[in-house]
């Protein structure tokens, strides 16, 4: 039996270092069944990361590698619509994440969830709440999966939890300038260079189960201004396309300035302009919309999507 720990599709840095740190946390305590496993190919910021820290990254499955007699621990994602397409929910055996819940099982299973900016923050106390030790290359991982996903510490997510657990990950890893390692990260974020528009507005997304099925996809970048003037055309219509490709009823790519702190985000057709519009009161402007200083997906934009829908449907 093998108990596969999976974060959801189109996986980031968290999702994918959450795997790995997890298993090892298991292997510790005695329990060498869990293994790290992804759903997609991994994107050109997991594979710096790990490039640089000389991990190698777990493996592709899909559900039909999965027996029968195999358990599966979600982390950093619990929704069905994250999930690996296939999986028996009745093998899901645990939760581990920081996201919103949105659970329908036919089980009891064990449930870990922390208002914090990353999953791997969550992770970080499990090992010390056992008194485990964290190796320097697991610990730079982990560390700079914290760093990712919480904007260099500076996205709305980031709690003092966060910030302890990048001090005390930074001193394990022997890393000292956390803004340089930040920099490294977001430049390695931002390369689009070598991906097609379909590619990225792919590239990290959620679909959400609100009022209406809502994709959500998010682009970091230091270069945004250059992203929207050379190739808004062709994200507009990348993203109109994988509305069709995903059956959603609303789809949007967040663009943020991880530098400047500041997003702006693509609609797909009029519905999403009436939906934007009265999320964020910002006028839309060639099928943008400036919402200013809001970074975090599942904080600030998801909520505010979530509320509008809502408010349309009263």
């Amino acid at each position: 039996m093998k108990h596969y720990i999976i974060g959801h599709q189109k996986p980031d840095l968290d999702s994918v270092v959450a795997a790995i740190s997890l298993a090892d946390f298991f292997k510790q305590i005695g329990d060498p069944t869990g293994t790290p496993v992804i759903a997609d190919p991994i994107n050109p910021e997991t594979e710096y990361v790990l490039n640089k820290f000389n991990q190698t990254p777990p493996p592709i499955i899909s559900a039909k590698d999965i027996k029968q007699e195999d358990q599966i621990l979600l982390v950093d994602h619990n929704e069905e619509d994250q999930r690996l397409p296939g999986i028996d929910p009745d093998q899901i055996s645990g939760v581990i994440d920081h996201h919103k819940l949105n659970l329908n099982l036919n089980q009891p299973i064990s449930v870990t969830t922390k208002p914090w900016g990353s999953t791997n923050t969550i992770i970080y106390y499990k090992f010390t709440r056992y008194n485990l030790s964290i190796s320097p290359t697991l610990a730079a991982l982990m560390l700079s999966a914290i760093l990712s996903d919480t904007v260099g510490l500076k996205s709305a997510t980031t709690t003092n939890k966060d910030r302890h657990a990048a001090r005390k990950l930074a001193k394990l890893a022997n890393i000292e300038n956390l803004d340089s390692l930040t920099l490294e990260i977001f430049k390695a974020k931002s390369n689009l260079d070598s991906l097609d528009a379909i590619s990225i507005v792919k590239n990290d997304y959620k679909v959400f189960d609100f009022a209406k099925r809502t994709f959500i996809g998010q682009i970091e970048t230091v270069e945004q201004q250059e992203l929207i003037s050379k190739r808004l055309p062709e994200l507009l219509a990348a993203l109109k396309q994988v509305k069709q490709e995903q059956h959603v009823d609303l789809a949007f790519l967040a663009i943020s300035d991880i530098l400047n702190a500041n997003t702006k985000l693509l609609l797909a057709s009029d519905e999403e302009n009436n939906v934007a519009q009265s999320a964020f009161s910002s006028s839309v402007d060639n099928n943008l919309i400036d919402i200013g200083p809001k970074l975090s997906r599942k904080k600030e934009i998801a909520p505010a999507i979530e509320k509008a829908l809502d408010n349309t449907n009263k």
